[in-house]
């Protein structure tokens, strides 16, 4: 089910893709299993308190938000609000505590959040969060979608997390490369 503060936006969309459903925040939040939050980063608190703190407590969220200013990139590098020592999923974290936070697929393309191809290697996806059953959720999800899985620990390391998002940009702004994703190698 997606969730759209204007469910008519989403008519043209929706006759393309039979069957899906579509509603508001609030009913797409009590709906979901698990709750991909996929919006501007400066909107995803909006979002999450339209959706209801009662309704998503307890909830794995996916949080793919990256906290990007309104400034266009400086030579390919984007903007963040936050700054070195902070995320946005940190800040959703304190606000949301009943939430389960899960930091994911916010440094690839969406055409490549599912079943990547990258000549057989499985590309890493980088992940945080406080609870552990919902990392296990979402790394779940992720080796169906086809990633190998990389648990930074807690929602800090979005700190580090969310300025891949950057790196993964500058291919795209200078040189219009959109499809690359991160791999993690251990020795």
């Amino acid at each position: 089910m997606i969730g759209t503060r204007e469910p008519s936006k989403l008519a043209d969309w929706n006759k393309a893709h039979h069957g899906a459903r579509i509603g508001s925040s609030s009913e797409a939040a009590a709906f979901g299993e698990v709750i991909v939050l996929a919006v501007k980063g400066g909107a995803a608190a909006d979002v999450l308190r339209t959706a209801g703190k009662a309704t998503i407590a307890s909830k794995t969220i996916i949080d793919t938000c990256n906290p990007i200013a309104d400034a266009p990139p400086d030579h390919g590098v984007l903007r963040f609000t936050t700054g070195p020592n902070e995320s946005l999923m940190e800040e959703l974290q304190r606000e949301f505590a009943e939430a389960h936070l899960v930091k994911a697929f916010n440094s690839v393309g969406s055409a490549q959040m599912v079943n990547p191809q990258y000549g057989g290697t499985r590309p890493t996806m980088f992940i945080c969060g406080n609870d552990d059953a919902a990392k296990k959720a979402v790394t779940g999800i992720l080796d169906q979608f086809g990633w190998e899985t990389a648990d930074m620990g807690t929602a800090e390391a979005a700190r580090a997390i969310e300025p891949l998002c950057m790196l993964w940009c500058i291919l795209g702004f200078m040189k219009n490369e959109w499809t690359h994703a991160f791999k993690l190698l251990r020795k």
